[in-house]
C-alpha cells in the first residue's frame, strides 16, 4: 500500500482475470434487463490505486479510469499519456475545470449552474457532462435532488457548449444491493423522459450507476457506466 491507503503495485494477471469476470457478470445482467453484451462500460475507480500503479491497469487491459482528484488524474495522465481513457467522477471545483476537461473525456458529477457557467466558459467545443442526481435527498451528498433536475437542464441549456449525457448517482450504502434497485430504476425513468424532452439538443444516454456494492443491479436497471474499485482491485494486489 501507498500513501493514503492506496495501491502501489498491482498484479494486471490478477486485474484482468477479476474485469473479464466483472464484464461478463454485466453482460449477464444487462441481458436480464433486455440489453445486449457490450452496453455496460467499466470505470475503474482510480482513488484506490496509487500513480506508479497506472501503467499495470493498461496491461491489465482496462479501458477507462475513473478519478476524484485533478492531481492523481494528472499524475497517471502522465505516466500513461492515451493508453488510458480518463474520466472524472469526484466533486469538481470551478478552479479546477480547464485542466479536468483538458484530461478527461467526461465530467460525471455536473451539481450547480455555477460549475455549468464555468465548463460553459472553459470548454473548447461542444462537451458532454453528466448531472448527479442525489436519488436518496441525503443531506451530506452533493447532486441535484430528482424533482428538481428538469429545471436544473432547463437553465444550463442557454450554454450552447453543453450537452448533457445522461445522469449519474451515487446511492446510499446498502447491505443488500437490492435496497438500491428502486433508486436505479427511478433514475432511469427520469433520464428516458427527459431524453424525450430535449431530443436534438441533449442525448442523454448515459446513466453512470452503479459501484462495487451494487453494480450488476445497477446493469439489471439500465446503467451504462459502472464505477468499480474494490470489487476489481482487492483481487489484483500483488
Amino acid at each position: 500500500m501507498g500513501a493514503g491507503g492506496r495501491l502501489m503495485n498491482l498484479d494486471p494477471a490478477r486485474l484482468a482475470e477479476a474485469l473479464a469476470e466483472a464484464r461478463e457478470a454485466l453482460d449477464a445482467a444487462a441481458a436480464r434487463g433486455g440489453r445486449g453484451a457490450g452496453e455496460v462500460e467499466v470505470v475503474v475507480a482510480g482513488k484506490y490505486i496509487a500513480a506508479p500503479a497506472a501503467p499495470a491497469l493498461v496491461v491489465a487491459g482496462v479501458r477507462v479510469v475513473g478519478e476524484n482528484r485533478l492531481q492523481d488524474l494528472a499524475a497517471k495522465r502522465e505516466l500513461v499519456g492515451d493508453a488510458l481513457t480518463f474520466d472524472f467522477i469526484g466533486h469538481l471545483q470551478r478552479r479546477k475545470v480547464r485542466d479536468v476537461l483538458r484530461l478527461t473525456r467526461l465530467v460525471h458529477t455536473l451539481d450547480s449552474t455555477r460549475l455549468a457557467e464555468e465548463i460553459a466558459k472553459r470548454a473548447a467545443g461542444p462537451t458532454r457532462v453528466l448531472v448527479e442526481c442525489n436519488v436518496a435527498e441525503e443531506p451530506t451528498k452533493g447532486g441535484i435532488v430528482a424533482s428538481e433536475i428538469p429545471a436544473f437542464i432547463e437553465d444550463l441549456s442557454v450554454h450552447s457548449s453543453i450537452v448533457v449525457g445522461g445522469l449519474m448517482a451515487m446511492p446510499p450504502e446498502a447491505a443488500d444491493p437490492e435496497d438500491n434497485r428502486r433508486h436505479f430504476a427511478a433514475l432511469r425513468d427520469l433520464a428516458h423522459d427527459l431524453r424525450r424532452r430535449y431530443d436534438g439538443r441533449h442525448d442523454l444516454s448515459d446513466l453512470s450507476m452503479g459501484t462495487s456494492q451494487d453494480y450488476l443491479v445497477a446493469a439489471e436497471e439500465g446503467a451504462t457506466l459502472v464505477r468499480l474499485g474494490r470489487a476489481l482491485i482487492d483481487r489484483a494486489q500483488r
